[in-house]
């Protein structure tokens, strides 16, 4: 069994970069919807752009996996605009690092999301300290260069990339809506659409069931972090709060450092003429976070900072695949949901 998984991981990472590289130039199948507000920005733009003129003062924000990468990023900018930031590490001490490393005003706050009574402490950690919370962004995840590992018995990727951030949402909830226009903003990715397992979320096998391939795995887990979005969007009043999703790109990040051999090279080297570095991976989610053209816009999917349609067969959209995934979701983990769930 070992033997077999490594050999699907091995396989699955080669999809991965070749899915990456292949859909890096931009095609036909995403294209930008029009019928809602389109920007001036576009794949090129950074963080600090797109919030150019933007005063967040008095507004609050929490964003998880604050101590690298574009989550990093995200606080960064999103304190130097005024906000007051919950940054979230898996210890402690990480958040505390990443939060003195910015200026602005910031709290770090520990958060393992593949433990779910951390997820519930961090939730209340925030509660404790405000009333209200303008701006949820759950960005941090695990990549597809990792074994197969189950967590409480579901497999991890789905696991930290989504339930945990299920659970830390659904308790963050009441603060996003005691805002005046709270925001939520879920990290997808273009595996989301590109790489998911025959009929987006294959139910049967999240624990482990049948073979494993981490970047279906990991293109499940972004799947379902759309899903969720959209699910949200249809509980929630968008007069008052919204939920999105985006696809921050293929960002220059450490999340393929336990690549190797010729996967490695591809990811860490080769694909580095492509990449988009933090400050552009972070400012499609800052942009959607922040701008005031946004205001009501609820259940869309941005790339490049703007909204995106897709031509062709996908799930991004299956609001009967977010209903079925939300029972199923509800079933794992909505013991750890302290606050009523919207109807």
């Amino acid at each position: 069994m070992a033997l077999n998984r490594r050999l699907f991981l091995q396989a699955s990472a080669a999809t991965f970069a070749a899915t990456t590289l292949a859909g890096c130039g931009g095609e036909d199948r995403v294209v930008i919807d029009t019928s809602l507000p389109v920007g001036p920005y576009n794949a090129k733009s950074t963080a600090e752009e797109v919030t150019e003129g933007i005063d967040l003062s008095g507004k609050t924000a929490l964003v998880t996996g604050c101590n690298s990468g574009i989550g990093h990023e995200t606080m960064r900018v999103l304190a130097q605009r005024g906000a007051h930031v919950f940054g979230t590490g898996r210890t402690l001490e990480k958040a505390q690092e990443a939060c003195d490393s910015v200026k602005g005003k910031t709290t770090p706050l520990a958060l393992e999301l593949s433990d779910f009574d951390s997820c519930v402490a961090c939730a209340r950690a925030v509660a404790a300290q405000t009333d209200s919370l303008d701006i949820l962004i759950p960005n941090a995840g695990i990549g597809t260069f990792t074994e197969f590992e189950l967590v409480n018995g579901i497999e991890k990727i789905f696991v930290v990339n989504y339930l945990g951030h299920v659970v830390l949402t659904m308790n963050l909830l009441p603060l996003v809506q005691a805002a005046e226009h709270g925001r939520i903003v879920h990290v997808g990715s273009r595996m989301g659409y590109m790489s998911t397992p025959k009929g987006g979320i294959d139910f049967d096998n999240l624990r482990g069931e049948g073979a494993y391939d981490a970047a279906l795995a990991y293109g499940r887990s972004k799947l379902a972090n759309a899903l969720f979005s959209l699910k949200l969007s249809q509980m929630l009043d968008p007069a008052y709060t919204t939920s999105n999703a985006v696809h921050p790109g293929f960002v220059k990040t450490d999340i393929g450092r336990n690549a190797t051999g010729i996967i490695g090279f591809l990811y860490n080297n080769a694909a580095t003429i492509i990449q988009k570095n933090v400050a552009e991976g972070a400012a499609t989610q800052v942009y959607v976070a922040t701008n005031p053209s946004l205001d009501g816009v609820s259940g869309a999917y941005f790339e490049d900072c703007n909204p995106v349609k897709f031509n062709g067969p996908n799930h991004v959209f299956d609001v009967a695949l977010a209903d079925r995934l939300w029972r199923e979701t509800v079933a794992m983990v909505g013991s750890y949901f302290e606050v009523p769930v919207p109807a």
